[in-house]
């Protein structure tokens, strides 16, 4: 289960660097996105997936969940929305004032 995860994680990573590297607004928001989502992956990979077992330590449980892992998840999707939608708002006033989404055409001139 490990190794599909991480493989996913990967796909996630390339396909966020890809779009990045984009020259279009709303492609880098969706890369930026992509990115987070496989660092969640790649966290929760990290923090050996076990199902059945309880995240509470008590006497007499040999197998326990470390939910720390899923407690960083849990932040940092909170964190990545807010930063997701703080870029979408940047993104819908840079493309309405200056009329283009093109990085290039946003660049403007040496001269400016």
């Amino acid at each position: 289960m490990e190794i599909i995860m991480s493989i996913l994680a990967g796909i996630l990573f390339a396909t966020g660097v890809y779009n990045l590297l984009q020259k279009q607004i709303l492609r880098i928001v969706i890369g930026t996105g992509l990115i987070s989502h496989g660092a969640h992956l790649f966290i929760l990979t990290m923090g050996k997936l076990k199902t059945g077992a309880p995240p509470i330590l008590e006497y007499g449980v040999k197998s326990y969940t470390d939910p720390l892992p899923q407690a960083l998840i849990l932040t940092s999707i909170v964190i990545s929305f807010g930063v997701t939608s703080l870029l979408l708002v940047l993104a819908y006033r840079t493309a309405k004032a200056n009329g283009t989404d093109n990085m290039e055409e946003l660049r403007g001139t040496e001269n400016e």
